[in-house]
């Protein structure tokens, strides 16, 4: 007659038993879920590691949005180009047309026949988004029209790799034919760092003295994230609330863009958690979230079309892009 097990002898038992279990089994891994902060037909995402080109998070990062103020970027670009060559200093005066004048706020206010110097244009686009400033500093570039250098700007977004972006005016107001992608503001946040790294300190500037007042910028990022050293914002009703963000440190240099966020205050929220998805392991959970969207139950959608490992964005490092 068998002997009942002590109580002990059962426990051991079934925790071995407990343990065959477990090395037979593998726990799936929990599953990840991106919060959005905008509709899906406004939202494009993508984060870069700036110095090897290589893509860590996209998405709807080639379909095409309005740019609003990151249309300056580019405006920028051209002028920090027209420096390069000598064609103008930082002393350079630029002239204010009626044209200029006029354009809708942010702006400086400035009346026609006052001017600018470059230096004070640059700050005023980077950190007020003026965009009578941007308008003058268009026109001035552009031979004295603001459409032949918004052409100008399209060539040179051609030259960049950006294929699919054009430029119908210099400072980022509403026209449904200036059109982006996530992934072509990547390149040009990328290209003005790589090329213009004696400007590059104009983007971490928050705020400027001009006229003996001070100018308070947007970019509410910087002095947010330690490592975040710039560049810009942009906002229309059409586009919702973009922004290009460089993150540079502890060996890191990642250039992050988001477009089409509801607020300000959601875009930053969520740039600054790309941001730490990028810099963390990529874990299968982590790197294939399930999109939730603005509005939308916490289920969401799964995340189309993340990249594959080796992708990397077009003509990038700085060695690879094209010549000027």
């Amino acid at each position: 007659m068998s002997r009942p097990l002590p109580l002990l002898q059962k426990l051991i038992v079934a925790l071995s038993f407990l343990m065959l279990l477990a090395g037979c089994t593998t726990a799936a891994p929990p599953e990840s879920v991106l919060a959005v902060p905008a509709a899906p037909q406004k939202y494009a995402a993508i984060v870069v590691d700036a110095s090897t080109g290589k893509t860590l998070f996209e998405v709807n990062s080639t379909a095409q949005r309005y740019p609003a103020s990151l249309t300056k970027m580019m405006t920028l670009y051209m002028l920090f180009e027209a420096m390069q060559s000598g064609r103008v200093s930082k002393e350079t005066q630029i002239p204010v047309s009626d044209h200029a004048a006029s354009q809708p706020p942010t702006k400086l206010r400035f009346r026609r026949g006052e001017t600018i110097d470059v230096d004070s244009a640059i700050r005023a686009m980077v950190v007020k988004s003026a965009n009578d400033v941007a308008v003058a500093v268009g026109e001035y570039l552009g031979g004295g029209s603001e459409d032949q250098f918004a052409a100008m700007m399209t060539a040179k977004a051609r030259q960049l790799g950006m294929a699919s972006t054009s430029f119908r005016n210099a400072c980022g107001l509403p026209d449904d034919g200036q059109v982006t992608t996530a992934r072509d503001m990547a390149v040009l946040g990328i290209a003005l760092e790589q090329r213009f790294p004696q400007h590059f300190h104009y983007f971490s500037e928050s705020d400027f003295m001009f006229r003996g007042r001070l100018v308070r910028g947007h970019n509410d990022m910087l002095g947010r994230v330690r490592g975040v050293d710039g560049i810009k914002t942009g906002y229309i009703r059409a586009s919702g609330y973009n922004i290009v963000t460089s993150y540079n440190a502890d060996g890191r240099h990642l250039i992050a863009v988001v477009m089409g966020a509801q607020s300000a205050r959601q875009r930053n929220d969520h740039v600054e958690a790309l941001i730490q998805r990028s810099l963390g392991p990529m874990t299968a959970a982590a790197s294939q979230p399930k999109l939730m969207y603005a509005g939308q139950q916490p289920a969401g959608s799964a995340l189309p079309g993340l990249p594959p490992s080796d992708s990397a964005l077009p003509g990038l490092p700085a060695s690879d892009l094209p010549a000027q």
